[in-house]
């Protein structure tokens, strides 16, 4: 099925491991590690193991940016196959929540992508039809998302010679949740002009025009709807639901019931407590939801009534995607040492907050079963896996090393300085690179005056044509430092949490286009990121003893120095941490064994040199190729614009600090100054562009006089 396009072939320490991993696979093993140095091909290498096992693929990686990458490069990779992308569809997002210290409701208030939305329906519309995917994921695929039995059920199959009048076929577009509109022409609706019907597939960026002939479907076109063009005749075909939560009338009918007898009780049970203004509130929500249920098919937050939809018993398990898949597909899960974690600690947090809606009146009880699956639930439907990390956790070799028929161990001896690790059962060694390019050197400079020094190491590689990242502790120390730079003439942006996933990936191709120097950020600069322009790597603060400089997370941030021959990673630190030492020690005998490689097969080491990517929405087929909302200046009310763009970060911020109170104020500020201007065009919340603008007045910690 796999059909891999490629200049390249395994080379180095890759042949081994992509037989040792499509060995396991074919065996059987239940979980496998890809033990990889940056630079090795890690992804070719996985790319290599599907094509040889021919089996639908799911990758997981813990952030938006890295799964942005992961797309492109398997796109790249399989570009006759169906690779598909399936993260959170929301710009911003702040859930409902409500403070009863202070008797405030927050309503639900979001910003939905509506690329990233077809992209997930792309998903599931694949999954659906054929078993040659590759689907490219953030975790938040653990979360609820509607089940395959009623996604099958409403599907449309559709062929020329069928019978079915023009009224049947609007009626099943209506059941699909598709939208009539005759004068605009988008995804999910479609438009009417006598026996012909248009419509926009919700999951892909073409559009069908099915002509009828009595009643019966007398011929079927895919066009370009922008300007009418014919692609191609279709004999059969395929329509897909337009939404993710859908289900069938019958079903529909019965949730109504179920969910009216819950109601019925939960108000009961508030009576007989004396809470009757709990009592009220439900019934009024609840209610509402289920007469735009049954007059639209859809009310919003209708996947908090999901257990009722799906017919699950309490406390079951939610659908998720994952249930899309067949059951011998291929798990592979991306900077496991990451990911494992993120999905081991999502669903308590979402259960915290719905505890206290339910517990005063907002939602019903059965909304705590709209939520991600737990870990033991994860590891019910995990199937073959391969965990992919420079720095594997002791608990995954632990799996491995189990799953490969060795007996029970605690590999926690096993460190990342080990030169033991790669002869573990169930281990792929990649070491050793194509390129033949050893690891970066290491250099350890003092604290004081790291600024000066940095200026200076900046200066030097810019004027090589060559990329700086640079990593700080903190957010404000990134923006800040980012400031400063660029007030003295240095070209350069910061990245952070707080800049939306399309935007990071334009942000970063615009690094390896070299339209700036120097990148400062935080924890987002350290797995995975394949940026071969950048030749150096600052780290700050490298013996403050944490979570951000520990031995893992040194090895990963000096890891983004290693596709370049001139790599090169400077510590700023006055204290031998121990985490410092073992990231040493590992650097040497990574650096050992690449130079004797080297010598034995007369290699030269050569820069990684690849084209930059496509934004992922070109690769999406998106005809606006500029994805990034911009701030732009409103009618020349820039004040107001960037005073509108402040508030917003604020209340991002309140909001991830989970001060709901906080966020819903700066809300309704914003709103009020955008009435006042007229409702002038400006980014939404969470797309503003903030790495290019700072703050007017904004203190500067880092003058001449303190910057040491």
């Amino acid at each position: 099925m796999f059909e891999l396009v490629s200049d390249y072939q395994p080379a180095g320490d890759q042949p081994q491991a992509i037989t040792k991993l499509t060995e396991g696979v074919l065996a059987g093993a239940k979980h496998q590690v890809l033990l990889g140095v940056t630079g090795s091909g890690k992804t070719f290498t996985i790319a290599n193991v599907i094509k040889n096992v021919n089996r639908p693929t799911l990758v997981i990686s813990h952030n938006k940016t890295l799964a942005a990458q992961l797309y492109a490069e398997f796109k790249s990779f399989f570009p006759r196959n169906a690779v598909e992308y399936f993260v959170s569809y929301f710009d911003y997002y702040q859930p409902e929540a409500y403070i009863p210290r202070t008797d405030t409701f927050i309503e639900k208030d979001s910003s939905v992508n509506a690329e990233i939305e077809r992209l997930r329906l792309s998903t599931m519309s694949s999954l659906f039809a054929r078993r040659d995917v590759i689907v490219v994921a953030s975790v938040s695929c653990i979360y609820g998302t509607g089940s395959k039995e009623d996604y099958e059920a409403m599907v449309i199959a559709i062929h020329v010679g069928q019978s079915i009048s023009r009224e049947q076929f609007l009626s099943r577009l209506v059941d699909l949740q598709y939208t009539r509109n005759d004068i605009t022409f988008e995804r999910g609706q479609f438009r009417v002009r006598g026996d012909t019907i248009e419509l926009c597939p919700a999951g892909r960026e073409d559009a069908l025009r099915v002509e009828f002939f009595g009643d019966e479907i007398e011929r079927i076109t895919r066009f370009e709807p922008l300007t009418g063009e014919k692609i191609e005749m279709l004999a059969n075909t395929m329509i897909f639901p337009a939404k993710q939560f859908i289900t069938t009338n019958e079903k529909m009918k019965r949730a109504a019931l179920a969910i009216r007898d819950e109601l019925r009780g939960r108000i009961v049970e508030f009576e007989k407590q004396g809470k009757l203004l709990e009592a009220q509130r439900i019934k009024m929500r609840t209610e509402y939801d289920l007469e735009m249920m049954e007059e639209m098919g859809f009310c919003s937050g209708i996947e908090n009534y999901s257990r009722h939809i799906a017919n699950r018993p309490p406390g079951s398990r939610p659908a998720t995607v994952i249930d899309f898949f067949p059951e011998d597909f291929l798990l592979v899960l991306d900077e496991s040492h990451v990911s494992v974690s993120q999905i081991g600690g999502m669903s308590e947090g979402d259960r915290s907050r719905k505890t206290v809606l339910v517990e005063h009146g907002f939602r019903l009880p059965s909304a705590l079963d709209n939520r991600p699956l737990n870990f033991l639930e994860f590891q019910a439907i995990q199937t073959q896996t391969i965990y992919v990390s420079a720095t594997p956790a002791p608990r995954e070799l632990g799996w491995a090393r189990a799953a490969a028929g060795a007996s029970a161990v605690d590999p926690a001896g096993y460190t990342h300085t080990s030169q033991r690790i790669g002869s573990l059962p169930g281990v792929a060694e990649l070491v050793v690179r194509p390129t033949g390019l050893i690891d970066p050197r290491v250099t350890i400079k003092p604290l004081k005056g790291q600024i000066d020094d940095l200026i200076e190491e900046v200066r030097k590689r810019a004027d090589l044509k060559e990329r700086i990242l640079v990593t700080t502790l903190t957010k404000r120390t990134a923006e800040e430092l980012t400031d400063y730079l660029r007030d003295i003439g240095v070209n350069v942006r910061y990245l952070h949490s707080e800049i939306d996933a399309i935007e990071r990936v334009e942000i970063l191709r615009a690094l390896r286009k070299g339209e700036f120097d120097v990148l400062v950020g935080i924890n987002l600069l350290r797995e995975g990121l394949d940026l071969p322009e950048v030749s150096l790597v600052a780290i700050l603060d490298a013996d403050k003893e944490g979570f951000l400089r520990s031995e893992t997370s040194l090895i990963q941030t000096a890891g983004r120095a290693a596709r370049h021959l001139n790599g090169e990673v400077i510590l700023y630190a006055d204290v031998m941490t121990d985490s410092i030492k073992k990231f040493l020690a590992v650097t040497e005998y990574r650096r050992k064994r690449q130079i004797a490689y080297n010598t034995e097969h007369n290699i030269t080491p050569r820069s990684v040199s690849r084209a930059v990517e496509e934004s992922l929405s070109t690769n999406a087929h998106q005809s606006d190729s500029k994805a990034v909302s911009i701030l732009r200046d409103a009618g020349g009310n820039f004040d107001v614009t960037e005073t509108i763009r402040e508030l917003e970060e604020e209340m991002l911020e309140a909001a991830n600090n989970l001060e709901f109170e906080k966020a819903a104020l700066l809300r309704d500020q914003v709103n009020e100054l955008k009435r006042t201007m007229g409702g002038a065009e400006l980014a939404s919340p969470g797309t503003t562009s903030r790495a290019s603008y700072s703050k007017p007045g904004k203190s500067r910690r880092f003058s001449r006089a303190t910057k040491s």
